[in-house]
């Protein structure tokens, strides 16, 4: 694992074993003081190096907030993935990854004793959904952005995360899907449209208006302290 350290913040390139033979990719943030950490799980054909999630991940930083930029496919499976376009909407290998990187970061020296949440964007809202719902109180907070919530929905009711869906208020179909999402979430949950952005958030400021959502929310819930 290569470490370098810049701006009171150490940022390594990991590989998170997923099996004997194989890992995942990703990046490994931790500002100097962070006391919780945010493990995002890219969307549809995305990767750890996707500027939008890049943004978010350094405005965290700015807030002491720990974070995990990680790839929920290998090298091969991401492949296969580009001629099939199938294992990107297999949500429950992908919620599977989160779970094992949510290990990997529980027995991470650096890592084991930041509070745990969850950005997911796309199909890797879902995949976080999931995986909140069957780690339980080990995740602090959850915040979806353009997210499939309704690909997680057998799990939405077993949620005991706080809960933030984001979506661009262009972005009608998403928007339906979300609302019904919120519906069958039980713990504490809120849904944002942000006005104006479509789907990727593309338009000026509404990727910093995410970015604020989040920080907000995650600042709210994980600075509680650790039962």
């Amino acid at each position: 694992m290569k470490v370098i350290k810049q701006n009171n913040k150490l940022e390594s390139q990991v590989d998170i074993k997923i099996d004997d033979q194989a890992a995942i990719k990703a990046i490994f943030c931790v500002p100097e003081g962070a006391k919780s950490i945010v493990l995002f799980a890219h969307g549809s054909g995305s990767s750890r190096f996707s500027l939008r999630n890049r943004y978010i991940a350094d405005e965290l930083s700015k807030n002491k907030i720990a974070w995990l930029l990680l790839d929920l496919l290998t090298e091969d499976e991401e492949a296969i993935d580009l001629q099939t376009r199938e294992l990107r909407f297999d949500i429950k290998l992908l919620a599977e990854r989160v779970v094992i990187a949510t290990k990997w970061l529980m027995q991470n020296e650096i890592a084991k004793n930041l509070k745990i949440g969850y950005f997911g964007s796309s199909t890797g809202a879902a995949a976080a959904l999931v995986a909140a719902a069957e780690l339980g109180s080990s995740i602090g907070a959850v915040v979806s952005r353009g997210g499939r919530p309704d690909l997680a929905e057998n799990s939405l009711s077993h949620v005991t995360a706080p809960t933030l869906l984001i979506v661009g208020g262009e972005d009608s179909l998403v928007i339906d899907l979300n609302q019904s999402a919120l519906k069958k979430l039980h713990g504490e949950k809120k849904l944002e449209i942000v006005p104006g952005a479509t789907h990727l958030f593309e338009e000026p400021g509404k990727l910093e208006e995410v970015a604020r959502l989040a920080i907000k929310w995650f600042l709210k819930y994980l600075t509680k302290s650790q039962k």
